[in-house]
């Protein structure tokens, strides 16, 4: 982004105050913008998971299509129907908000309710194929964050709103996404500052610990050295 400079600069510190107010808006939208595309192998029972950082009340939406290698072919063709994808979600307190049987290609939709880590584990539901014959399964998921999750083209033909309507509703939802992330952000630093407060106060108190030892074993010397000496008469 390139920042426009007037002709006239009456007050420097406004445009660097503003800079940053652009720097942090960028990256709040940055973090808001969260999702994107991948694909990966798998084998026959062979399971795979992903963890997503998700703040709460976020619609998180993923697409899945899975590929099978065809050695005649040398190349990875579309599954057979029959082949399925078991998807399990975890929220960061290990409670399963999602267990689902889906076919060969499909969607899964979850919120979240609690901030945090959420596991998305993806695995075949074949024990029986000889589809694989020792090979490998590609599977390409796209996950989708917040408001990036919602298909804009079917709620303006849905609700029958204008350009300028449907334009400003992607506006309200990406500001209430990034309010999300602020509050994901802030309950995150609230739980290191609790983490770090923690770990101060056991050392602290080890520290303590540590010293209370040591003075008693230096009590514990003095008097069996004076045991000692007197028991030898040396004083």
């Amino acid at each position: 982004m390139a920042a426009e400079l007037g002709v006239r600069v009456v007050r420097p510190w406004l445009g660097a105050g503003l800079g940053w107010v652009v720097r942090a808006l960028l990256l709040l939208l940055w973090f808001a913008a969260r999702g994107g595309a991948l694909y990966f192998h798998i084998g026959e029972t062979e399971k795979k998971c992903f963890i997503e950082e998700i703040p709460d009340e976020t619609m998180v939406i993923g697409n899945y299509r899975t590929q099978l290698y065809d050695k005649q072919r040398e190349e990875y063709q579309p599954a057979t129907p029959g082949l399925g994808m078991f998807v399990e979600v975890k929220d960061p307190e290990d409670k399963v908000i999602l267990a689902r049987q889906y076919g060969s290609e499909g969607r899964f939709t979850f919120t979240s309710h609690t901030p945090g880590e959420h596991q998305i584990c993806l695995h075949s539901n074949s024990t029986k194929f000889s589809l694989f014959a020792g090979g490998m399964l590609r599977v390409h998921l796209d996950i989708q964050v917040g408001e990036h999750a919602n298909d804009y083209a079917e709620i303006a033909a849905k609700d029958k709103l204008s350009e300028l309507q449907l334009r400003v509703r992607q506006l309200v939802e990406q500001v209430e996404q990034i309010q999300k992330e602020q509050n994901y952000q802030r309950w995150r630093e609230e739980r290191f500052r609790q983490t770090s407060e923690s770990t101060n106060q056991r050392v602290l108190w080890w520290s303590i610990l540590q010293t209370l030892i040591l003075v008693a074993i230096g009590v514990w010397q003095m008097r069996h050295l004076k045991s000692f000496f007197e028991a030898k008469k040396l004083v």
